[in-house]
């Protein structure tokens, strides 16, 4: 029983030897084997080879277990060390930093086309261009009611055009989507002003 168990400390052994040990592992490694001698130089010769060798295999034992807890935090993604929570706003200096931050790791997970157009349509120029865009010309509403607008009244103009026979321009859905667009941009204003809240 004795071998067998010097055996298997042995393979542990080799196991660690295999491996590199992270300060943790190394420390409690290093902790454990002192007890060993430690516990070797009290007790008798005879007994003490055999607690010796159940120490060091508890120790090996220990050891490997301690490593296979940092594989599954590395695993995880943790590093042992909790973030730090903040508390509070966040100012725009810190929002701008983790913007930028994230955008730079997306992006370098896409390939070298999709990277080039990301970062020109995230310019900061083309960005704060398209958020105007968006909040003043291009509201949903406005499009929405543009194209609804334009449809009916094209389909309108088309059937009494052909009906009597008149040629049409090409103007008229152009036209059509600016009456329409214009009466979803006063819906969103007088909205706006009557509720308060906006979209």
């Amino acid at each position: 029983m004795g071998a067998e168990e010097f055996h298997g400390a042995g393979s542990e052994q080799q196991k660690l030897d295999n491996k590199e040990l992270s300060p943790e592992q190394l420390e409690s490694y290093l902790k454990a084997e002192a007890a060993v001698e430690r516990a070797a130089e009290h007790s008798n010769v005879e007994s003490g080879e055999k607690s010796e060798q159940d120490a060091r295999i508890e120790a090996l034992k220990e050891a490997v277990s301690v490593e296979s807890g940092s594989a599954e935090k590395k695993a995880r993604g943790g590093n042992g060390v909790a973030p730090k929570r903040r508390h509070g706003t966040v100012s725009k200096k810190e929002k701008d930093a983790s913007y930028k931050k994230h955008m730079k790791q997306v992006q370098s997970e896409l390939s070298p086309t999709s990277r080039v157009f990301s970062k020109v349509i995230h310019a900061p120029v083309i960005e704060k261009s398209s958020e105007i865009i968006g909040s003043t010309v291009a509201r949903p509403n406005a499009i929405l009611s543009g194209a609804v607008v334009a449809f009916f009244a094209v389909l309108l103009v088309y059937l009494v055009s052909k009906y009597y026979g008149y040629p049409l321009s090409g103007f008229e859905s152009i036209g059509a989507f600016i009456v329409g667009w214009t009466l979803g941009i006063l819906y969103d204003f007088f909205k706006v002003m009557i509720t308060g809240k906006k979209a």
